[in-house]
């Protein structure tokens, strides 16, 4: 059986911490950041964690073994 290719769309997306967790860029960082407070700028900095529901999707798409 034919190894599974990594989804090229969620490879640029996503990664994956030591630990399996799923790091991902927050929403609303690219442009238009004028109009949001600096409080909701600031909070938007760095890199979230995704759910868990959504892990084991990720996981897959990215050719990782499965949980």
């Amino acid at each position: 059986m034919p190894k599974q290719k990594t989804h090229k769309g969620v490879r640029k997306r996503f990664r994956l911490t030591a630990t399996g967790k799923v790091k991902h860029r927050r929403a609303g960082t690219s442009h238009l950041q004028v109009r949001l407070t600096a409080k909701r700028r600031r909070n938007l900095r760095g890199t979230g964690v995704l759910a868990s529901v959504d892990t084991p999707k990720i996981v897959a798409a990215l050719g990782k073994y499965s949980y």
